[in-house]
């Protein structure tokens, strides 16, 4: 852009004030000699070849100034300081060597000269150091791109670790119950349906010992239909590891996907909460969280459940946008609905932020528990 000004001017003026109006043509070649060369020195990586081409820069600027029109002297400042104005310590020595062709320059131009001079030499120091300044972050970023990418791919190995290991864990787990059954079950199965085999082959010859063979097969059985029911018992979580542990998952995969904050707490014994509540809790965390993305434009959102003497109470808040009076949608209503199916209640207030509370009693986790067995 610099250039581009300082021939535009220079044009103007040999133009404008032509010494003798038969150099004028000659004064328009060596403009766009003079422009060319200046193109080339951004084309040319090759630091010898830059240097030759300044230098011709400068020795055009001169003879156009002896020969054309003085004011091609006013172009000698930028080709002089593109020499020095690349190494920051050579800077100050490249504006003292711009100024010094003053004394040659002819008297009417002088202050010209000098203005172009000092003028030229802040530009091009400027942009310089600008392009410095942006070469170092494209190298910064390039490098970050390099980390981010690294990271990305560690990431994506450590994915595929956890999916690997949790598969591994799936076929030990099939692996252990697999061995467990077949060790205490397969084992009893065995031994009874030997123990009726002989009875079947007594009971004509000894009835009395046929019976006893049956019996002791009727124990071994009910040992094996015990460590069944042991089995499935151990395996099964509880209900309030269950419930729980979902809970904890969702907020966590909410937090990873989506830049809210979230803080969850419970207090009191979880286990009196049955499947049936949990899974009324969750529906209704889950539609409560839709809302306040969909509307309250928060930063923060509440979950505590508190598990009292008769009932549960599950409070959801955000630190949102909220509403006097609060418009039922579908989302509203089918909380209601759910919440209503075990004999509880549910509170919207929106007078500040956005808060449900969910209000469910606990003698329903008694019935639903008996029913159960």
């Amino acid at each position: 852009m610099l250039k581009l000004v300082s021939v535009g001017l220079v044009s103007f003026l040999i133009m404008t004030y032509p010494p003798n109006a038969n150099l004028v043509p000659w004064g328009v070649l060596l403009l766009l000699i003079y422009f060319s060369l200046h193109i080339m020195t951004f084309l040319i990586k090759n630091l010898v070849i830059r240097i030759a081409t300044l230098v011709t820069a400068i020795l055009l600027s001169g003879l156009g100034g002896v020969y054309v029109s003085p004011y091609f002297f006013l172009l000698l400042p930028l080709s002089i300081i593109e020499l020095f104005v690349h190494r920051p310590y050579l800077r100050i020595v490249g504006l003292i060597i711009t100024i010094l062709p003053v004394g040659y320059v002819p008297g009417d131009i002088k202050g010209y000269y000098l203005i172009m001079a000092i003028f030229s030499w802040m530009i091009c120091c400027l942009n310089h150091m600008i392009t410095e300044y942006l070469e170092k972050k494209e190298k910064q970023l390039d490098s970050m791109r390099l980390i981010h990418d690294g990271l990305m791919r560690k990431v994506i190995d450590n994915k595929t670790f956890i999916r690997q290991s949790t598969y591994m864990f799936k076929l030990e787990e099939r692996n252990r119950i697999s061995q467990q059954i077949h060790d205490d079950v397969g084992h009893a199965i065995t031994g009874a349906l030997i123990q009726m085999e002989a009875a079947k082959k007594m009971m004509p010859v000894n009835e009395t010992k046929a019976k006893e063979l049956l019996t002791n097969a009727i124990g071994i059985t009910q040992d094996g239909i015990s460590s069944i029911h042991q089995t499935l018992r151990d395996l099964k979580p509880t209900t309030e590891q269950y419930g729980i542990n979902q809970l904890k998952l969702y907020l966590d995969e909410f937090k990873a996907n989506h830049p809210i904050q979230t803080t969850f707490t419970y207090d009191g014994d979880l286990n009196k909460i049955s499947h049936l509540q949990w899974k009324v809790i969750q529906e209704n965390v889950r539609e409560s969280f839709t809302n306040t993305l969909k509307y309250a434009e928060a930063t923060h959102i509440s979950v505590d459940v508190s598990v009292l003497n008769k009932l549960v109470k599950i409070a959801i808040k955000d630190n949102g946008m909220g509403k006097e009076k609060v418009k039922k949608g579908l989302g509203i209503v089918g909380m209601e609905e759910r919440t209503a199916s075990l004999n509880g209640n549910l509170i919207v207030d929106g007078t500040n932020g956005f808060s449900v509370t969910t209000l469910l009693p606990l003698n329903n986790n008694r019935k639903d528990i008996a029913g159960s067995r």
